[in-house]
């Protein structure tokens, strides 16, 4: 089945007003930016944004009065530091009040693995001593062998997972390498996945490479052809890290009305992807490129 679509019907069509949304699921690589901006452009509203890190695209959604709740470990800027939207509505509810439900990392991977097995929850030692193992996602639990102490994560599923990769076929069928986060569990947690990807393959090519099949098309509801649509995170393979993005973004954000500009220039002035990477400029895109081809060794799969 083709699900080929554009990023604006993917939007439109898996995420409604009131969901959870898994996003940023690869840490500081292949966060979905392109998508979010869609999302903000659309007007999304009490969304549940659910993520490891995700670098400034949470940041950027809460600014844009999308999120009602957050389920991460960390909300900022890797590269500069704060992020002010979310620090702005965790103080002042500007320009809305969030709840939070926080985690580790570990336990963020733990919980959208849960999910994706199918189980309640999953035990671990991490965590336990924390002053967020005191939450209720959280409870201590005796291992039935040996009776030490343990910390249940309580699963979570969202309802939409939004997910960049390198390489995908118009049924959703996904190759991807490099730094991954917790990208195939929330691809495996999720109700729906959209697929947002750098570059669109023949069947054929997917088969491949089985090892790198890592997201089956039958757990995705939309494919979506958005080169550079990690901008400004790297992409192994075909995007370095926009480090200057990330600094200005830090800057221009700093106070609301810099973050409004900001969101005017480069989200809501804009149509759509194709536009954004007209203002980022020919010249930046290119210098974000890869230089040259650094190829892992082949691999017979004849029996």
């Amino acid at each position: 089945m083709n699900k080929l679509c554009s990023l604006s019907q993917a939007i439109s069509r898996n995420i409604e007003d009131g969901m959870s949304v898994a996003t940023g699921c690869g840490l500081e690589s292949l966060i979905p930016f392109a998508a979010g901006y869609e999302i903000i452009r659309q007007k999304k509203r009490d969304l549940t944004l659910i993520a490891p890190i995700s670098d400034i695209q949470l940041d950027q959604i809460i600014g844009a009065g999308c999120a009602r709740k957050i389920v991460a470990a960390w909300v900022g800027n890797v590269a500069a530091g704060l992020a002010h939207n979310f620090r702005r509505a965790m103080e002042d509810g500007i320009p809305r009040p969030l709840e939070v439900e926080e985690h580790s990392n570990f336990t963020i991977g733990l919980a959208l693995q849960a999910a994706a097995m199918g189980l309640p929850f999953l035990p671990t030692k991490t965590a336990r001593g924390s002053d967020f193992s005191r939450a209720d996602h959280f409870q201590p639990l005796p291992c039935p062998f040996t009776n030490q102490e343990l910390l249940a994560v309580r699963a979570v599923k969202p309802d939409v997972a939004i997910l960049h990769v390198q390489r995908a076929d118009v049924e959703g069928n996904a190759h991807l390498w490099g730094n991954l986060g917790v990208t195939v569990e929330a691809a495996r947690a999720a109700r729906k996945v959209v697929l947002t990807c750098e570059e669109i393959v023949d069947h054929e090519v997917i088969l491949s490479d089985p090892n790198r099949t890592l997201i089956q098309g039958f757990l995705v509801s939309s494919v979506v052809h958005v080169p550079f649509g990690s901008h400004p995170s790297p992409t192994q393979g075909f995007a370095r890290r926009d480090d200057d993005f990330y600094f200005d973004y830090h800057k221009e954000s700093r106070n609301r009305e810099g973050f409004e500009r900001w969101l005017e220039r480069w989200v809501l002035g804009v149509k759509d992807h194709q536009e954004f990477l007209k203002r980022l400029g020919e010249e930046r895109v290119r210098r974000l490129k890869p230089e040259g081809n650094l190829f892992s060794p082949s691999a017979s799969f004849n029996l």
